[in-house]
């Protein structure tokens, strides 16, 4: 074999090299279970990536800079052996067998690979970096660039890795930056969106005091979010999956509170100094506000309907809105020449005083200030001393009058010029004036169409007609929502189904025993029969809403009055069995408060006494109404619970009867600024599911509720 091996030019030496290469191989296979496939010869790739596995330093990188060279380990330069049929080739990623060194380092017995072959082969060898960490909108995770080398020779660039597994503390810092403080972040969670628009409502109150300083600064957002969210949620995915769970046990876990939105140093800013309609009379002018110094609309902007303008007067808006209305007296002040202004040094503190005393909006401003400033400073200020062009603009109010469509027609801080330029305009929209509609004293329906045109101080407008209630008869009235007139139509129609159907009193009095009627007899109204009475439009309330509410066309109101005549008597008869168990549970509560006199129990005693008298009084039983008539036993019940175990715990019964007091003075705040009788009903009835909640949590409540829960409401409605 070795005479075979010099005849054919063979080595001998490396002949028997590999073949004991072979038998090692052959050995290891068969200890470790491996079956050889000799049918199959293997792909020059596999066998490459075989032999990388020992070679890991004997990789190179193209240079860039030379073109004959290689970068290779901890930067060694070599060369391709000139033998080698890699030599003209050049691939950017070679490894060698051999890197021999002569007249310089050359690699022989060459092949090309891939970086990709190297990292893989290479895990417990390479260097990873990482840079530029970011948030990405569209991936919801902090993605970065990542770096791999293997002995100084860079297999990856520039990779594109999600961050959340390499720092995961950073990345969670940037998720709750980026996604949650910023908003940059595209999701349908309910809180988010409702932060955001706090955010913006808040920040829309800088734009109104022209301020920069209201809004918090993002430091203060992140640390809230930073508090609440675990340390494992880096990204969109984990959020989404750990708020699936805990939005559960705390839906407001992460819903922002407008009064922590605003800084501390605010100086006491009100959002009612800065409100979004102007009220004058029946007059409602939205406003809306733009703080951009130089511009035509800079300050307050009143949004005047065409059909209106007429009725606008100009005095009212001379007095500006409250939160303004003292830098405009400054201004006003410091206008007047210098002899005369010197009487009212310093001039902010005039202005307070005067403004302290000035009945606001009656009559013109500068009359009321003139008078004031007399009073205060001892020197009357002639009318042709005021300076108006002085007065920086923002401070003057700009008229935009709209068309039925909100588009602007004209703008000006001059109400007389723009009502002489739209004159055209507006007699244009003047109609005919519609024939009267408005009627009293019936006793018998009428037809009341839905809605209807009139003339209004020489502009038209649409008025809503309804029915009336005026006691012993009904009338047909104008009114200018659609809100009062369902209100004011609900209780016409009752008085007139009471005019026209008998009364069931005398019925259902037979119908009762007479321990019930001593139960009824105790009552907060004047007598039984009031109650009775009380009782009869609390059942037409029911008919009525079961027959599909008020009846516009003499057909309908027919329908209605048979299905109420049909059942009245059996409906109050039901409502009046309903009321007898109430009675007793409110008068079994009323003893038990007047029985009880710890001094330590004043403020609670206070506290349920006037729970009770709101919810048992004169009339409760038509404005509770059939739907929730039901539900007073539990609210009587809650009281004698709460009475039971007020002694233990009197620190948090004072809490938690701070924390209603202030819900309920919300509400009732809320009763004189909207007019939608549901809305305000259904919020009612959520405050006193809240003291069930607070005071009798074992009773149960219907459905969750918390004083965040009842100001969302209000703030909805």
């Amino acid at each position: 074999f070795r005479r075979m091996c010099k005849r054919e030019f063979l080595n001998f030496l490396r002949v028997r090299e590999w073949q004991d290469i072979y038998s090692q191989l052959r050995q290891v296979l068969k200890s470790l279970g491996v079956t050889r496939d000799t049918t199959t010869p293997a792909e020059g790739t596999a066998v490459h990536q075989s032999l990388l596995a020992g070679l890991l330093s004997h990789v190179g990188l193209k240079d860039v800079q030379k073109q004959q060279d290689y970068v290779g380990a901890r930067g060694a330069k070599f060369a391709v052996f000139p033998g080698s049929a890699l030599f003209k080739k050049q691939p950017r990623w070679v490894m060698s067998a051999e890197l021999v060194e002569t007249s310089r380092l050359w690699a022989r017995v060459n092949a090309r690979i891939e970086p990709e072959w190297v990292e893989a082969q290479a895990q417990h060898l390479v260097k990873r970096s990482y840079s530029e960490p970011h948030w990405e909108k569209k991936q919801g995770a902090v993605m970065a660039y990542e770096k791999v080398t293997l002995y100084g020779l860079p297999l990856v660039a520039q990779r594109k890795v999600n961050f959340g597994r390499i720092d995961p503390p950073l990345a969670r810092e940037l998720f709750i930056r980026h996604a949650l403080v910023e908003g940059d972040w595209q999701t349908h969670h309910t809180f988010f969106h409702d932060n955001r628009k706090l955010l913006e409502e808040v920040e829309d109150l800088e734009h109104r005091a022209r301020r920069r300083d209201i809004l918090v600064d993002d430091e203060t957002l992140f640390e809230f979010y930073d508090q609440r969210i675990p340390a494992d949620v880096v990204s969109a995915r984990h959020f989404d999956a750990w708020w699936k769970k805990a939005r559960h046990a705390d839906p407001d876990l992460l819903s922002f509170e407008k009064s922590m939105l605003i800084n501390d140093g605010a100086g006491g800013i009100s959002e009612g100094d800065y409100p979004d309609v102007w009220l004058h009379d029946e007059l409602r002018l939205r406003l809306t506000y733009q703080f951009e110094p130089g511009t035509e609309a800079d300050g307050v902007t009143v949004h005047v309907p065409l059909p209106m303008l007429a009725r606008v007067p100009a005095e009212p808006f001379e007095w500006q809105v409250p939160g303004l209305r003292k830098e405009l007296v400054t201004a006003l002040i410091r206008s007047l020449p210098k002899p005369v202004r010197r009487n009212f040094v310093p001039v902010p503190d005039f202005a307070a005083d005067a403004l302290q005393r000035l009945n606001t909006g009656q009559g013109p401003l500068l009359e009321a200030l003139e008078r004031e400033l007399r009073h205060l400073g001892g020197v009357a200020v002639p009318r042709s001393a005021w300076d108006l062009s002085k007065v920086p603009d923002h401070l003057r109010m700009t008229f935009r009058v709209v068309d039925e469509n909100a588009k602007s027609l004209a703008e000006g801080k001059d109400l007389a010029a723009l009502r002489e330029r739209l004159k055209p305009k507006v007699q244009e929209t003047i109609s005919a004036a519609a024939a009267a509609i408005e009627r009293r004293g019936l006793r018998d329906f009428v037809d009341v169409p839905r809605t209807a045109r009139q003339v209004r101080a020489g502009y038209e407008v649409t008025v809503y007609p309804a029915l009336v209630d005026e006691g012993d008869s009904v009338a047909v009235r104008v009114f200018e929502s659609e809100a009062e007139q369902q209100a004011a139509m609900w209780l016409g129609t009752r008085r007139l189904l009471q005019l026209n159907v008998p009364s069931p009193v005398k019925v259902v009095n037979a119908r009762l025993t007479n321990q019930a009627k001593l139960a009824l007899s105790r009552n907060p109204h004047r007598s039984a029969s009031d109650l009775l009475d009380d009782c009869v439009t609390a059942a037409l309330d029911k008919l009525m809403a079961d027959g599909g509410g008020p009846a516009w066309e003499s057909a309908g109101f027919e329908t209605l009055r048979e299905h109420v005549r049909a059942g009245l008597a059996d409906t109050m008869f039901a409502i009046v069995t309903e009321v007898q168990p109430i009675l007793a549970a409110a008068y079994q509560v009323e003893k038990r408060l007047a029985a009880t006199s710890n001094l330590a129990l004043v403020a609670a005693l206070a506290d349920m006494r006037g729970q009770l008298s709101r919810l048992i009084y004169r009339g409760f039983v038509t404005d509770t109404g059939w739907d929730h008539l039901g539900e007073l036993p539990r609210y009587l019940k809650a009281i004698e619970y709460r009475l039971d175990r007020v002694g233990g715990n009197l620190q948090r019964d004072r809490q938690s009867t701070a924390t209603v007091e202030q819900v309920w003075q919300e509400y009732e705040q809320l009763r004189h600024e909207v007019a939608d009788p549901p809305g305000l009903r259904r919020i009612r009835w959520m405050v006193e599911e809240l003291r069930v909640s607070l005071f009798a949590q074992a009773l149960g409540t219907p459905y969750p509720v918390s004083d965040k829960r009842v100001y969302r409401a209000m703030d909805d409605l």
